[in-house]
Protein backbone atom coordinates (compact mmCIF):
# COMPACT_ATOMS: atom_id res chain seq x y z
CA UNK A 1 0.00 0.00 0.00
CA UNK A 2 2.69 2.13 0.64
CA UNK A 3 4.37 1.42 -2.93
CA UNK A 4 1.04 2.84 -4.46
CA UNK A 5 0.59 6.01 -2.28
CA UNK A 6 4.12 7.11 -3.53
CA UNK A 7 3.06 6.96 -6.76
CA UNK A 8 -0.58 8.76 -6.37
CA UNK A 9 1.67 11.55 -4.39
CA UNK A 10 4.31 11.57 -7.41
CA UNK A 11 1.48 12.25 -9.45
CA UNK A 12 -0.58 14.34 -7.50
CA UNK A 13 1.04 17.89 -9.05
CA UNK A 14 0.18 16.57 -12.56
CA UNK A 15 -3.63 16.87 -11.74
CA UNK A 16 -3.09 20.16 -9.48
CA UNK A 17 -4.43 23.60 -10.25
CA UNK A 18 -1.62 24.47 -12.90
CA UNK A 19 -1.03 21.00 -13.81
CA UNK A 20 -0.86 19.16 -17.17
CA UNK A 21 -3.74 17.05 -16.02
CA UNK A 22 -5.68 19.82 -14.16
CA UNK A 23 -8.93 19.44 -15.69
CA UNK A 24 -8.81 15.46 -14.84
CA UNK A 25 -8.32 16.40 -10.76
CA UNK A 26 -12.04 14.81 -10.05
CA UNK A 27 -11.01 11.63 -11.15
CA UNK A 28 -7.73 11.43 -9.88
CA UNK A 29 -9.49 12.65 -6.57
CA UNK A 30 -11.89 9.94 -6.66
CA UNK A 31 -9.00 7.14 -7.30
CA UNK A 32 -6.92 8.09 -4.51
CA UNK A 33 -9.95 8.87 -1.82
CA UNK A 34 -10.99 5.36 -2.39
CA UNK A 35 -7.82 3.66 -1.56
CA UNK A 36 -6.46 5.42 1.18
CA UNK A 37 -8.36 7.89 3.86
CA UNK A 38 -8.34 11.76 2.66
CA UNK A 39 -6.09 13.55 4.69
CA UNK A 40 -8.22 16.31 5.77
CA UNK A 41 -8.39 17.33 9.25
CA UNK A 42 -10.67 19.79 11.66
CA UNK A 43 -9.29 22.93 12.43
CA UNK A 44 -6.97 22.92 15.91
CA UNK A 45 -9.31 25.70 16.85
CA UNK A 46 -12.73 25.67 18.28
CA UNK A 47 -15.24 23.13 18.90
CA UNK A 48 -15.59 19.89 16.23
CA UNK A 49 -17.28 16.98 16.01
CA UNK A 50 -14.78 14.47 15.20
CA UNK A 51 -15.96 10.81 13.76
CA UNK A 52 -14.79 8.26 12.00
CA UNK A 53 -18.15 7.90 9.82
CA UNK A 54 -17.65 9.45 6.19
CA UNK A 55 -19.62 8.69 2.80
CA UNK A 56 -17.03 6.36 1.87
CA UNK A 57 -17.28 4.52 5.19
CA UNK A 58 -21.32 4.41 5.46
CA UNK A 59 -21.48 3.19 1.31
CA UNK A 60 -18.09 0.32 2.37
CA UNK A 61 -21.18 -0.98 5.36
CA UNK A 62 -23.73 -1.10 3.13
CA UNK A 63 -21.45 -2.94 0.42
CA UNK A 64 -20.64 -5.59 3.11
CA UNK A 65 -24.21 -5.60 3.84
CA UNK A 66 -25.17 -7.16 0.80
CA UNK A 67 -21.92 -9.31 0.31
CA UNK A 68 -24.12 -12.31 1.56
CA UNK A 69 -26.77 -11.54 -0.83
CA UNK A 70 -24.35 -11.27 -3.60
CA UNK A 71 -22.56 -14.93 -2.33
CA UNK A 72 -25.91 -16.55 -1.62
CA UNK A 73 -26.99 -15.16 -5.38
CA UNK A 74 -23.75 -16.64 -7.09
CA UNK A 75 -24.48 -20.14 -5.75
CA UNK A 76 -27.91 -20.28 -6.19
CA UNK A 77 -27.65 -19.02 -9.49
CA UNK A 78 -25.06 -21.96 -10.07
CA UNK A 79 -27.68 -24.10 -8.45
CA UNK A 80 -30.74 -23.60 -10.16
CA UNK A 81 -28.64 -23.96 -13.46
CA UNK A 82 -27.78 -27.77 -12.61
CA UNK A 83 -31.28 -28.10 -11.20
CA UNK A 84 -32.63 -27.16 -14.48
CA UNK A 85 -30.42 -29.51 -16.10
CA UNK A 86 -30.96 -32.91 -13.76
CA UNK A 87 -27.48 -32.65 -12.36
CA UNK A 88 -25.82 -33.25 -9.55
CA UNK A 89 -22.66 -30.69 -8.92
CA UNK A 90 -20.92 -30.04 -5.64
CA UNK A 91 -20.48 -26.28 -4.08
CA UNK A 92 -17.62 -24.88 -6.10
CA UNK A 93 -19.26 -26.38 -9.60
CA UNK A 94 -22.17 -24.15 -8.60
CA UNK A 95 -20.02 -21.64 -7.43
CA UNK A 96 -18.59 -21.59 -10.85
CA UNK A 97 -21.04 -21.26 -12.97
CA UNK A 98 -22.76 -18.82 -11.00
CA UNK A 99 -19.60 -16.54 -11.37
CA UNK A 100 -19.62 -16.76 -14.84
CA UNK A 101 -22.76 -15.63 -14.88
CA UNK A 102 -23.31 -12.47 -12.13
CA UNK A 103 -19.59 -11.02 -12.05
CA UNK A 104 -20.16 -9.92 -15.81
CA UNK A 105 -23.10 -7.96 -14.72
CA UNK A 106 -21.41 -6.31 -11.59
CA UNK A 107 -18.61 -5.57 -13.62
CA UNK A 108 -20.94 -3.81 -16.57
CA UNK A 109 -22.96 -2.03 -14.25
CA UNK A 110 -19.54 -0.53 -12.24
CA UNK A 111 -18.13 0.15 -15.36
CA UNK A 112 -20.60 1.95 -17.17
CA UNK A 113 -22.18 3.42 -13.98
CA UNK A 114 -18.82 4.83 -12.73
CA UNK A 115 -17.98 5.70 -15.88
CA UNK A 116 -20.31 8.48 -16.50
CA UNK A 117 -20.12 10.17 -13.36
CA UNK A 118 -16.29 10.48 -13.62
CA UNK A 119 -17.25 11.76 -17.05
CA UNK A 120 -19.74 14.66 -15.39
CA UNK A 121 -17.32 15.41 -12.56
CA UNK A 122 -14.43 16.05 -14.76
CA UNK A 123 -17.04 18.24 -17.33
CA UNK A 124 -18.85 19.67 -14.03
CA UNK A 125 -15.26 20.33 -12.10
CA UNK A 126 -16.72 18.28 -8.68
CA UNK A 127 -15.69 15.39 -6.90
CA UNK A 128 -16.91 12.15 -7.19
CA UNK A 129 -18.62 10.97 -4.67
CA UNK A 130 -18.99 7.27 -3.13
CA UNK A 131 -22.47 7.05 -3.92
CA UNK A 132 -22.35 4.93 -6.92
CA UNK A 133 -20.09 2.14 -4.67
CA UNK A 134 -23.70 0.98 -3.68
CA UNK A 135 -26.01 1.59 -6.36
CA UNK A 136 -23.98 -0.69 -8.43
CA UNK A 137 -24.06 -3.62 -7.45
CA UNK A 138 -28.04 -3.05 -6.17
CA UNK A 139 -28.07 -2.58 -9.87
CA UNK A 140 -26.69 -5.73 -10.75
CA UNK A 141 -28.27 -8.16 -8.11
CA UNK A 142 -31.73 -6.72 -8.67
CA UNK A 143 -30.99 -8.26 -12.51
CA UNK A 144 -31.98 -12.10 -13.78
CA UNK A 145 -28.98 -14.12 -14.48
CA UNK A 146 -29.73 -13.73 -18.00
CA UNK A 147 -30.38 -9.86 -18.63
CA UNK A 148 -27.63 -9.92 -21.98
CA UNK A 149 -24.94 -7.08 -20.61
CA UNK A 150 -25.85 -4.38 -23.40
CA UNK A 151 -29.08 -3.62 -21.11
CA UNK A 152 -27.06 -3.47 -18.10
CA UNK A 153 -25.32 -0.81 -19.78
CA UNK A 154 -28.13 1.12 -21.06
CA UNK A 155 -30.20 0.74 -17.72
CA UNK A 156 -27.70 1.58 -15.71
CA UNK A 157 -26.81 4.68 -18.31
CA UNK A 158 -30.46 5.55 -18.44
CA UNK A 159 -30.71 5.30 -14.02
CA UNK A 160 -27.36 7.49 -13.50
CA UNK A 161 -27.69 10.22 -16.11
CA UNK A 162 -31.53 10.70 -15.77
CA UNK A 163 -32.15 9.25 -12.29
CA UNK A 164 -29.26 10.87 -10.67
CA UNK A 165 -27.06 13.60 -12.38
CA UNK A 166 -30.15 15.36 -13.90
CA UNK A 167 -30.94 15.63 -9.87
CA UNK A 168 -27.24 17.13 -9.00
CA UNK A 169 -25.58 14.08 -8.18
CA UNK A 170 -25.13 11.81 -5.12
CA UNK A 171 -27.53 12.78 -2.27
CA UNK A 172 -29.75 15.18 -4.55
CA UNK A 173 -31.71 12.24 -6.82
CA UNK A 174 -35.26 11.61 -5.93
CA UNK A 175 -35.91 8.22 -6.86
CA UNK A 176 -33.43 4.81 -6.17
CA UNK A 177 -31.11 4.68 -8.71
CA UNK A 178 -30.87 1.24 -8.54
CA UNK A 179 -34.69 0.66 -8.33
CA UNK A 180 -34.64 3.44 -11.84
CA UNK A 181 -32.94 1.22 -13.66
CA UNK A 182 -34.85 -2.14 -12.82
CA UNK A 183 -37.91 -0.33 -13.70
CA UNK A 184 -36.52 1.13 -17.02
CA UNK A 185 -35.42 -2.33 -17.99
CA UNK A 186 -38.90 -3.64 -17.19
CA UNK A 187 -40.55 -1.33 -19.21
CA UNK A 188 -38.44 -0.91 -21.97
CA UNK A 189 -37.56 -4.87 -22.73
CA UNK A 190 -40.04 -6.86 -20.62
CA UNK A 191 -39.28 -10.27 -22.11
CA UNK A 192 -35.88 -10.37 -20.50
CA UNK A 193 -36.98 -9.09 -17.26
CA UNK A 194 -40.07 -11.38 -16.77
CA UNK A 195 -41.27 -14.63 -17.77
CA UNK A 196 -38.88 -17.31 -17.90
CA UNK A 197 -35.95 -15.63 -17.70
CA UNK A 198 -34.20 -17.05 -13.91
CA UNK A 199 -32.24 -19.52 -14.55
CA UNK A 200 -28.72 -19.42 -16.74
CA UNK A 201 -28.47 -21.80 -18.91
CA UNK A 202 -31.70 -23.70 -18.97
CA UNK A 203 -32.93 -26.76 -21.00
CA UNK A 204 -35.43 -26.30 -24.14
CA UNK A 205 -38.50 -25.36 -22.50
CA UNK A 206 -37.70 -25.85 -19.08
CA UNK A 207 -40.02 -22.48 -17.47
CA UNK A 208 -38.29 -21.95 -14.47
CA UNK A 209 -41.45 -19.89 -13.14
CA UNK A 210 -40.89 -17.77 -9.97
CA UNK A 211 -43.90 -18.59 -6.69
CA UNK A 212 -45.46 -15.05 -7.48
CA UNK A 213 -45.89 -16.12 -11.12
CA UNK A 214 -47.23 -19.50 -9.80
CA UNK A 215 -49.44 -17.23 -7.36
CA UNK A 216 -50.60 -15.00 -9.95
CA UNK A 217 -51.59 -17.45 -12.59
CA UNK A 218 -53.13 -19.95 -9.98
CA UNK A 219 -55.28 -16.96 -9.57
CA UNK A 220 -56.03 -16.30 -13.03
CA UNK A 221 -57.19 -20.28 -12.88
CA UNK A 222 -59.31 -20.03 -9.64
CA UNK A 223 -60.51 -16.29 -9.94
CA UNK A 224 -63.92 -16.88 -7.72
CA UNK A 225 -62.25 -19.02 -5.14
CA UNK A 226 -61.74 -17.28 -1.47
CA UNK A 227 -58.78 -19.81 -0.17
CA UNK A 228 -55.59 -20.79 -0.72
CA UNK A 229 -55.91 -24.55 -1.64
CA UNK A 230 -55.08 -23.81 -5.15
CA UNK A 231 -52.01 -21.83 -4.68
CA UNK A 232 -50.85 -24.05 -1.90
CA UNK A 233 -50.88 -27.01 -3.69
CA UNK A 234 -49.57 -25.53 -6.92
CA UNK A 235 -46.34 -24.38 -4.90
CA UNK A 236 -45.75 -27.66 -3.69
CA UNK A 237 -42.06 -28.46 -2.01
CA UNK A 238 -40.47 -26.76 -4.63
CA UNK A 239 -42.08 -23.35 -2.82
CA UNK A 240 -42.63 -24.20 0.45
CA UNK A 241 -42.60 -21.40 2.66
CA UNK A 242 -38.75 -22.71 4.18
CA UNK A 243 -37.21 -23.19 0.71
CA UNK A 244 -38.66 -19.22 0.23
CA UNK A 245 -37.30 -18.36 2.92
CA UNK A 246 -33.70 -19.72 2.60
CA UNK A 247 -34.34 -18.73 -1.58
CA UNK A 248 -32.88 -21.39 -3.22
CA UNK A 249 -35.27 -20.89 -5.91
CA UNK A 250 -35.33 -18.88 -9.30
CA UNK A 251 -35.19 -15.57 -9.16
CA UNK A 252 -33.47 -11.89 -9.42
CA UNK A 253 -29.35 -12.18 -8.31
CA UNK A 254 -29.66 -10.88 -5.10
CA UNK A 255 -33.44 -11.09 -3.85
CA UNK A 256 -34.27 -14.79 -3.75
CA UNK A 257 -33.28 -14.98 0.05
CA UNK A 258 -34.90 -13.70 2.63
CA UNK A 259 -32.35 -14.81 5.39
CA UNK A 260 -29.49 -13.21 3.53
CA UNK A 261 -31.47 -9.81 3.29
CA UNK A 262 -31.98 -10.25 7.34
CA UNK A 263 -28.69 -11.20 8.08
CA UNK A 264 -28.05 -7.75 5.67
CA UNK A 265 -30.41 -5.90 7.77
CA UNK A 266 -28.61 -7.02 10.91
CA UNK A 267 -25.51 -5.41 9.65
CA UNK A 268 -27.55 -2.00 8.89
CA UNK A 269 -29.00 -1.75 12.68
CA UNK A 270 -26.20 -2.80 14.47
CA UNK A 271 -23.80 0.45 12.43
CA UNK A 272 -26.65 2.86 11.87
CA UNK A 273 -26.48 2.97 8.76
CA UNK A 274 -30.04 1.65 7.71
CA UNK A 275 -33.26 3.12 9.64
CA UNK A 276 -34.46 0.42 11.61
CA UNK A 277 -38.04 1.95 11.50
CA UNK A 278 -38.27 1.75 8.23
CA UNK A 279 -37.34 -1.88 7.74
CA UNK A 280 -39.79 -2.84 10.86
CA UNK A 281 -42.57 -0.34 9.30
CA UNK A 282 -41.84 -2.26 6.21
CA UNK A 283 -41.96 -5.71 7.20
CA UNK A 284 -44.98 -4.93 9.07
CA UNK A 285 -46.78 -3.13 6.44
CA UNK A 286 -46.67 -6.12 4.13
CA UNK A 287 -47.70 -8.42 6.46
CA UNK A 288 -50.97 -6.54 7.95
CA UNK A 289 -52.12 -5.80 4.93
CA UNK A 290 -52.00 -9.34 4.20
CA UNK A 291 -54.01 -10.24 7.23
CA UNK A 292 -55.91 -7.60 5.65
CA UNK A 293 -56.59 -9.32 2.35
CA UNK A 294 -56.76 -12.91 3.90
CA UNK A 295 -60.05 -11.24 5.86
CA UNK A 296 -61.44 -9.84 2.48
CA UNK A 297 -60.25 -12.33 0.10
CA UNK A 298 -62.68 -13.27 -2.94
CA UNK A 299 -59.70 -14.67 -4.76
CA UNK A 300 -56.78 -17.12 -4.18
CA UNK A 301 -54.11 -14.88 -3.84
CA UNK A 302 -56.05 -12.16 -1.61
CA UNK A 303 -56.30 -15.67 0.71
CA UNK A 304 -52.76 -16.46 0.35
CA UNK A 305 -50.94 -16.99 3.70
CA UNK A 306 -49.69 -13.27 5.04
CA UNK A 307 -46.14 -14.43 5.78
CA UNK A 308 -46.07 -15.68 2.25
CA UNK A 309 -45.96 -12.21 1.18
CA UNK A 310 -42.63 -11.60 2.91
CA UNK A 311 -40.72 -14.12 1.80
CA UNK A 312 -41.64 -13.86 -2.31
CA UNK A 313 -40.26 -12.16 -4.68
CA UNK A 314 -37.74 -8.99 -3.78
CA UNK A 315 -39.90 -7.67 -0.52
CA UNK A 316 -37.10 -8.51 1.38
CA UNK A 317 -34.17 -6.92 -0.50
CA UNK A 318 -36.36 -3.79 -0.94
CA UNK A 319 -37.35 -2.87 2.50
CA UNK A 320 -33.71 -3.63 3.58
CA UNK A 321 -31.50 -2.07 0.94
CA UNK A 322 -33.76 0.66 -1.19
CA UNK A 323 -36.50 1.40 1.61
CA UNK A 324 -33.57 2.99 3.59
CA UNK A 325 -31.69 4.76 0.85
CA UNK A 326 -30.90 7.84 2.94
CA UNK A 327 -31.55 10.24 -0.16
CA UNK A 328 -34.48 8.98 -0.85
CA UNK A 329 -36.53 7.85 2.07
CA UNK A 330 -38.35 10.15 4.62
CA UNK A 331 -35.80 12.25 7.23
CA UNK A 332 -38.40 13.06 9.77
CA UNK A 333 -38.29 9.78 12.62
CA UNK A 334 -42.28 9.50 12.39
CA UNK A 335 -42.11 9.57 8.84
CA UNK A 336 -40.17 6.72 8.80
CA UNK A 337 -42.60 4.50 10.18
CA UNK A 338 -45.52 5.93 7.58
CA UNK A 339 -42.76 6.04 4.82
CA UNK A 340 -42.24 1.89 5.35
CA UNK A 341 -45.46 0.92 6.22
CA UNK A 342 -46.55 2.32 3.01
CA UNK A 343 -43.76 0.73 0.88
CA UNK A 344 -45.15 -2.30 2.32
CA UNK A 345 -48.72 -1.38 1.69
CA UNK A 346 -48.63 -0.99 -1.84
CA UNK A 347 -46.35 -3.70 -2.71
CA UNK A 348 -48.92 -6.18 -1.26
CA UNK A 349 -51.72 -4.37 -2.98
CA UNK A 350 -49.47 -4.12 -6.53
CA UNK A 351 -49.06 -7.66 -6.57
CA UNK A 352 -52.48 -8.46 -5.86
CA UNK A 353 -54.84 -6.61 -8.05
CA UNK A 354 -52.51 -6.38 -10.66
CA UNK A 355 -50.40 -9.63 -12.10
CA UNK A 356 -49.07 -7.82 -14.59
CA UNK A 357 -46.70 -6.45 -12.08
CA UNK A 358 -45.92 -9.50 -10.16
CA UNK A 359 -43.45 -7.88 -8.33
CA UNK A 360 -45.03 -4.80 -6.45
CA UNK A 361 -41.88 -4.08 -4.42
CA UNK A 362 -40.39 -2.13 -7.39
CA UNK A 363 -43.27 0.06 -8.12
CA UNK A 364 -43.89 0.86 -4.34
CA UNK A 365 -40.12 1.99 -3.83
CA UNK A 366 -40.61 4.25 -6.28
CA UNK A 367 -43.69 5.16 -5.38
CA UNK A 368 -43.03 6.26 -2.43
CA UNK A 369 -39.85 8.14 -3.03
CA UNK A 370 -41.61 10.13 -4.51
CA UNK A 371 -44.29 11.04 -1.85
CA UNK A 372 -41.58 10.69 0.70
CA UNK A 373 -40.71 14.91 0.62
CA UNK A 374 -44.62 15.27 1.00
CA UNK A 375 -44.88 12.60 4.31
CA UNK A 376 -41.60 15.02 5.85
CA UNK A 377 -43.32 18.29 5.02
CA UNK A 378 -47.06 16.96 6.90
CA UNK A 379 -44.64 15.55 9.64
CA UNK A 380 -42.98 19.34 10.34
CA UNK A 381 -45.94 20.75 9.60
CA UNK A 382 -48.07 18.82 12.40
CA UNK A 383 -45.12 19.44 15.10
CA UNK A 384 -45.03 22.88 14.17
CA UNK A 385 -48.94 23.34 15.23
CA UNK A 386 -48.56 21.05 18.49
CA UNK A 387 -45.85 23.45 19.22
CA UNK A 388 -47.73 26.82 18.86
CA UNK A 389 -50.77 24.94 20.54
CA UNK A 390 -48.77 24.33 23.48
CA UNK A 391 -47.28 27.48 23.54
CA UNK A 392 -50.66 29.74 23.30
CA UNK A 393 -51.44 27.64 26.18
CA UNK A 394 -48.25 28.25 28.25
CA UNK A 395 -49.04 31.85 27.24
Amino acid sequence: MKFIRNILDKQKKQFEKGGKLEKFYPAFEALDTFAFVPNHTAPAKGAHIRDGVDLKRMMMTVIIAMLPCLLFGIWNVGHQHFVANGQEADLWSKLLIGAQAVLPIVVVSYAVGLGIEFGFAVAKRHSVNEGYLVSGMLIALVMPPTVPLWQVALGTAFAVVLGKEVFGGTGMNVLNVAMTARAFLYFAYPSQLSGSVWTYNPPQGYSGATALAIAAETSKVHPNSADNTAIVQAFGEPFSFMKLFIGDIPGSIGETSTLMCLIGAAILIFTAVGSWKIIVSGFAGVYLTGLLLNALAVNEFMALPAQYHIVMGGVAFGIVFMATDPVTASQTETGKWIYGFLIGFFTVLIRVFNPAYPEGIMLAVLLMNIFAPLIDFYVIDANKKRRLKRFKYAV
